[in-house]
């Protein structure tokens, strides 16, 4: 059979853990074969801080950013970056005193809407299928994933 000499995709999930349980999560979302399109043309981050400019679609990315708690209202970005070709972002669900959400989306299904939404509005979709995400477990982890995703656009030159 034409199957069994296909490679196996790698599983990104980890296998058993509900992805719609209270917590902390680092996405990243790229483009479609890394394509440089959410900064203007020639921006860089030679001042880290003043704000980088964002093209067209990247404004329109930071808008549903910061809509997504509108959309899930037990889900939030604590931070996030957004780079010539991907997204990082410290998505949180929060959970109520009984340690359940109300509405338990999971995070593919919310970065499902928020591509979609994004996809919609430009006409057509320039992402790469699926995402990247990593359980942040504790509060050393969490320190050391802001601190990536504060001085990701600074390291950016370094990855062009």
């Amino acid at each position: 059979m034409i199957r069994e000499h296909l490679p196996m995709r790698k599983k990104l999930r980890l296998e058993g853990y509900d992805y719609s349980s209270g917590g902390a999560y680092f996405v990243t979302i790229c483009t479609n074969n890394r394509k440089h399109i959410f900064w203007d043309v020639g921006a860089n981050c030679v001042r880290p801080h003043e704000p980088i400019p964002l093209s067209p679609i990247g404004r329109l990315i930071d808008d549903e950013i910061q809509k997504l708690n509108s959309v899930y209202e037990n889900v939030f970005v604590d931070k996030y970056c957004i780079m010539p070709d991907h997204i990082h972002m410290i998505l949180m669900i929060e959970t109520d005193e009984s340690r359940r959400t109300q509405f338990a989306p999971t995070i593919s299904r919310v970065i499902k809407q928020f591509k979609g939404a994004i996809s919609k509005q430009v006409g057509y979709s320039f992402w790469q299928k699926g995402f990247v995400d990593r359980i942040i477990r504790d509060d050393k982890m969490y320190q050391g994933i802001w601190k990536y995703i504060d001085e990701n656009p600074l390291h950016s030159e370094d990855e062009e």
